[in-house]
């Protein structure tokens, strides 16, 4: 069974986890619906990104009858 061979202390213990702390996030505006959006990803509510449609909105999409 593993056992540590010495005791780690409060401090070390503490030094170590100095980094665990959460981060918020850094959304940024978007360029074509000024909503805010999480940065190198594609905006949730136009579909844009780098300043061009990447994924069409189901309301801008037009299906037959047959199709739906």
């Amino acid at each position: 069974m593993a056992v540590p061979q010495n005791r780690v202390t409060r401090s070390r213990r503490n030094m170590r986890r100095a980094h665990d702390a959460l981060v918020a996030g850094n959304p940024n505006e978007c360029t074509n619906c000024g909503e805010l959006k999480r940065p190198h990803h594609v905006c949730p509510s136009c579909g844009h990104y780098a300043d061009r449609e990447v994924v069409a909105q189901a309301n801008e999409i037009e299906l037959d009858d047959d199709a739906a």
